[in-house]
């Protein structure tokens, strides 16, 4: 189970979001399937329908938008990975007028499959730093700002 469970969730991440192939949030993703930490609320996304459109905005805020997978783990049920995310900020699909700046940001998800279909998500990436890097919020002032006022 674990070496199809990492074959399911790598060719999620390189079919419907290197790819865009929305044909597949259907087959993989079971339509109780429910989502978790992807907006910037505690609101949950269930099944295909509703998940086809954050696809949408975030690929049509990047169209160039490349997820790479860093790190699998798997056990039982559940496959994690460490993705990255790049692309150029092209389109105003987040609300924010397009600006050319390259965005690199890193997260996690872990995934719950049960009969060849994802049924959980739990989403962790870095919401800040895309707005950041987007220029939606001003950057920190320096880079140790954190750390000087935490010491």
């Amino acid at each position: 189970m674990n070496e199809s469970n990492r074959a399911l969730i790598h060719r999620w991440f390189e079919e419907v979001w290197n790819q865009g192939r929305e044909s597949t949030i259907d087959e993989l993703l079971a339509a109780t399937g429910i989502a978790y930490g992807l907006a910037d609320t505690d609101a949950t996304i269930q099944g295909p329908a509703q998940f086809k459109p954050f696809v949408r905005n975030l690929r049509g805020a990047f169209p160039d938008l490349r997820i790479s997978i860093e790190d699998t783990l798997t056990d039982g049920d559940k496959a994690l990975v460490r993705i990255v995310l790049e692309g150029t900020h092209k389109g105003s699909n987040l609300g924010v007028p397009p600006t050319g700046r390259r965005l690199r940001i890193q997260g996690m998800v872990l995934v719950r499959i049960a009969n060849g279909q994802m049924v959980e998500g739990w989403n962790s990436w870095d919401q800040l730093g895309l707005l950041r890097q987007i220029g939606a919020l001003p950057a920190p002032e320096g880079r140790d700002r954190f750390i000087a006022a935490h010491s």
